[in-house]
């Protein structure tokens, strides 16, 4: 490196900030003034600049402080430092504040289906530098990866253990009993879980919530769950249901667009089971960036 290089271990954000404000002002009392230092401790910092500078930054005269030549490339300077410091201040501000940032959602795919693309819209609508990462989980994998730092986010249906993480109420959704037009149930407005077991079902796979929710429903009245077809998605469930291959249990946010076009009805379930509550969780003792807290209070808000 070569020796006519200035050290910046040498050169302070205080001392460039006074040379500025002396050369604004002309003036080293008016200077000290405005960046509160003592007249001496000022003209000290400005000698020892000048020296580390190895240049004349400033002369002296009868009227006040003027900048030599090498003291105007000295300002140039040291105004693009003070104007990256503002902006290297400010983006940093923006990601504790939230309004930057990375945060990782998992949800069910109840939540992901009914209600987090208006939500999610109208988030990144306010906060457009945020990045939400979205992964569909079934809710014991989402309450691991919330304890295991994996997640930030989480949403699942109530019911799932909650040891370890804060939780709050996000939303309400219906459970309905999807069939053909062409089936028996379609005969009916509503019904109860029980006169549905004689009927051949159409579930999701093993682990989610909906398909334990049921099934466990079953074995408190005694009867099995005739399960005829396991799928992966409500899609899919919707296109077998839609082929009468049995019956299903679905939130009804997540099929009622497709009753009409796909010649489907959805009976009301009056069992008390059919009204889930779905919860937003975060871990208990891991902080949350600025952007998650922004994210988690954005979405415990009613819907509109």
């Amino acid at each position: 490196m070569s020796q006519d290089l200035i050290n910046p271990a040498r050169v302070d954000f205080v001392t460039l900030r006074l040379f500025c404000a002396v050369a604004q002002t002309g003036s080293i009392t008016k200077g000290a003034e405005r960046c509160n230092l003592a007249l001496s401790a000022a003209s000290r910092r400005i000698s020892d600049f000048e020296v580390a500078s190895r240049a004349v930054l400033m002369e002296r005269t009868a009227q006040g402080i003027r900048l030599t030549p090498a003291g105007h490339v000295a300002l140039q300077h040291a105004m693009r430092l003070f104007q990256g410091f503002e902006l290297f201040s400010n983006e940093l501000s923006e990601y504790s504040s939230g309004s930057r940032g990375h945060v990782r959602l998992w949800a069910n795919m109840s939540a992901l289906v009914e209600f987090l693309p208006s939500a999610l819209e109208r988030f990144l609508h306010l906060y457009p530098e945020t990045r939400v990462e979205v992964e569909e989980q079934l809710s014991g994998d989402i309450v691991r990866a919330l304890v295991e730092g994996v997640a930030d986010v989480g949403i699942f249906v109530e019911g799932a253990p909650t040891h370890g993480l804060d939780v709050r109420p996000f939303r309400t959704d219906r459970l309905v009993v999807l069939c053909s037009k062409a089936h028996p149930l379609a005969a009916v407005e509503d019904t109860d879980f029980r006169s549905c077991l004689s009927y051949d079902f159409v579930g999701l796979n093993r682990g989610s919530s909906l398909l334990n929710t049921i099934a466990g429903a079953a074995h408190d009245i005694g009867f099995p769950l005739r399960l005829r077809v396991q799928v992966r998605s409500f899609d899919a469930m919707t296109e077998m249901i839609a082929s009468n291959l049995g019956i299903g249990v679905l939130p009804l946010g997540a099929c009622y667009r497709k009753l009409e076009p796909m010649g489907l009805k959805a009976v009301r379930l009056v069992d008390a089971w059919a009204e889930r509550q779905l919860l937003i969780a975060t871990s208990a003792t891991r902080p949350l960036s600025g952007s998650a807290t922004l994210l988690v209070e954005h979405l415990g808000k009613p819907a509109d």
